[in-house]
């Protein structure tokens, strides 16, 4: 692992594999002074078998390599916890495969930053692709399905509406970072809307704003072909576990009143 001084209290974290055809033309748009100047970045390197470690390595960005592959959740939680050591404040993930616009990092850092009228900030900010103001995102008849399952789950359990359940575009505070980066309460795989439901049963504050959002022009997506179904039931599973350990085991609960 190679990495800088911490100058800033953002940090985007972006895990990617088999990502060295699209990560370098991001980190170009990541470099630009009115990111550079609020952000640093650290990219996690999941066992990738094509050039993505060559491609950040000469960019001297801070980087972490997994020796195998270990699962997108997995690769986020080396950058929580690489965000936790070096005392960030918050912490903004995106993916590598471009299909993030970097446009969103700036909106998501004044959300995470901004008081509401009881004076509170969020501790996640969404990215949507499904809210009024976000560009037009083109979903498979497949991921649409999962996605109103999610969504109809998290609002039979928390009485709350999430519009993408599924967003890898987050913004996290301090709080959210440290929690996630200890052992067992992050899903290692696919931390997508049973993350967010475990969240809100918590009691985390979260909050939702449009974003833009490109359809993936190369490589191959973790969803593609019949993957979401599978996706999908394990997914639900998830929830329905998340929801026990919450609401039945009482696990964790009280945690979002820790300072």
């Amino acid at each position: 692992m190679t990495e800088k001084k911490r100058r800033r209290d953002l940090l985007i974290i972006i895990p990617a594999y088999n990502e060295g055809e699209t990560i370098e033309k991001l980190l170009d748009q990541l470099e630009q002074p009115k990111i550079s100047s609020i952000a640093d970045l650290v990219v996690i390197d999941d066992g990738s078998m094509d050039n993505t470690y060559y491609v950040v390595k000469k960019r001297k960005h801070a980087l972490i390599t997994h020796v195998y592959n270990l699962g997108y959740g997995s690769a986020l939680q080396s950058g929580y916890k690489y965000a936790v050591r070096g005392g960030y404040k918050y912490v903004i993930q995106m993916d590598a495969d471009g299909q993030h616009d970097v446009c969103n990092i700036l909106e998501i850092y004044k959300a995470l930053t901004e008081p509401d009228e009881d004076g509170n900030c969020p501790d996640i900010v969404l990215g949507s692709r499904y809210m009024e103001g976000s560009t037009p995102f083109p979903t498979g008849i497949l991921k649409r399905i999962a996605i109103s399952l999610f969504r109809f789950l998290i609002r039979i359990a928390t009485k709350r509406k999430v519009s993408d359940p599924t967003t890898g575009l987050q913004g996290l505070s301090r709080r959210v970072v440290l929690y996630y980066s200890k052992f067992n309460h992050f899903d290692d795989q696919y931390p997508d809307a049973n993350m967010l439901m475990q969240m809100l049963l918590l009691g985390f504050r979260m909050k939702e704003i449009p974003a833009v959002m490109h359809p993936r022009t190369v490589g191959v997506s973790m969803h593609s072909g019949l993957k979401p179904i599978l996706y999908m039931f394990r997914m639900a599973i998830c929830m329905m576990a998340v929801w026990g350990r919450v609401k039945i085991l009482k696990i964790d609960v009280g945690v979002s009143d820790e300072k």
